[in-house]
């Protein structure tokens, strides 16, 4: 399927774009180059991206200071449609006025039930486009493309973009996106096509190999000793070739972490030699329960999507999340189980 974007938004006078909880870079990134192109080709029209507080990593892409952040929505409690009053640079007449409808509303790299409290204006909205790369996305709104064999949503979109019409700004936060999903192109999403999107993407100039050192690979002090207390309390399990690591409320508190201060410590746990499956969990601040936030890595062994999905999670088949209730030490055996089941299976 061929998706125009320009002629699905014409004559649109109000337009939104929002992304998953907890917004990675090909979250972050396919948001505002959407609103880019956008804007740059529809200038009659308002367009705005909501999304929860991005890392300020991410706040060299064109657009970041313009993002109407969203207040977190705790579990159990449902979307509320005044969630949108919350944490923005914008003022809060502002941001009452989004609370109406959209003509068009886009839910990127994720599906609307994942959105958190954006998920009210993509109820309301007139039209509802759905665009992503998750397998275990089924596709929905009024227009939905889902493209599982593609890396990123950045790259999906790359593909529906007409090339003549790009520009630096758009093509940066494309790239970031790119490099964040495919893990600097070393991930097993990553194709030829992928590989030729990128060499035409930083054909436009803009210092890549920064962008690389600074979005992926750098971290704070914090973020390295946050790293370090999981990798020395991690766990090696069936017999080897899994291996785990928690953090909970309390230790997050005590060195003044937050969930942005976690990124990549599932991937240096799936770095261990031998390891076939990483599994990383902290706990997410809900009042009243006890639930934690599972992320999965593997190799050809294990396809993690698949058990993310038992737990009403889902991702790709190397990369995937999910939450799970209750004791951690339970959750985590559950989920080590399955993946148990998939090494005996293809051992």
């Amino acid at each position: 399927m061929k998706l125009d974007i320009l002629k699905e938004c014409a004559g649109a006078k109000k337009i939104g774009i929002t992304g998953h909880v907890r917004p990675d870079g090909d979250c972050v990134g396919s948001c505002l180059a959407l609103c880019r192109y956008l804007q740059n080709n529809l200038p009659e029209a308002d367009v705005e991206v909501f999304l929860e507080q991005p890392s300020d990593d991410f706040r060299e892409i064109k657009g970041f200071e313009n993002i109407v952040v969203l207040k977190p929505v705790k579990q159990g409690m449902g979307v509320r449609t005044d969630a949108c009053a919350a944490d923005s640079a914008k003022t809060e007449n502002s941001i009452a006025e989004n609370s109406g409808s959209h003509d068009v509303f886009f839910v990127l790299d994720s599906m609307p039930n994942r959105t958190g409290a954006a998920e009210c204006f993509y109820n309301a909205a007139d039209k509802k486009i759905n665009i992503d790369h998750h397998v275990s996305n089924p596709g929905c709104g009024d227009v939905s493309l889902v493209e599982p064999l593609v890396g990123s949503s950045c790259e999906v979109l790359y593909g529906l973009m007409d090339k003549e019409k790009l520009d630096a700004d758009i093509a940066l936060a494309l790239y970031i996106g790119m490099i964040h999903d495919t893990g600097v192109f070393q991930y097993s999403n990553t194709t030829p096509e992928t590989l030729r999107a990128a060499a035409h993407l930083i054909g436009f100039g803009f210092d890549f190999p920064r962008l690389i050192q600074e979005t992926f690979y750098q971290k704070t002090y914090l973020q390295t000793r946050i790293m370090g207390k999981v990798l020395t309390e991690s766990r090696l399990l069936c017999g080897g070739s899994c291996v785990a690591g928690i953090v909970t409320k309390e230790t997050m508190e005590e060195n003044g972490a937050v969930p942005g201060d976690l990124e990549g410590i599932v991937s240096q746990l799936r770095n261990i030699k031998g390891v076939h499956c990483a599994v990383f969990m902290y706990e997410l601040d809900n009042a009243g329960t006890q639930e934690f936030k599972v992320s999965l890595r593997s190799d050809e062994h294990v396809n993690v999507a698949e058990i993310a999905s038992r737990f009403g999670g889902g991702g790709h088949v190397r990369a995937a999340g999910c939450t799970v209730k209750g004791d951690p030490e339970a959750g985590l055996a559950q989920v080590v189980s399955c993946i148990e089941e998939q090494l005996e299976q293809n051992a």
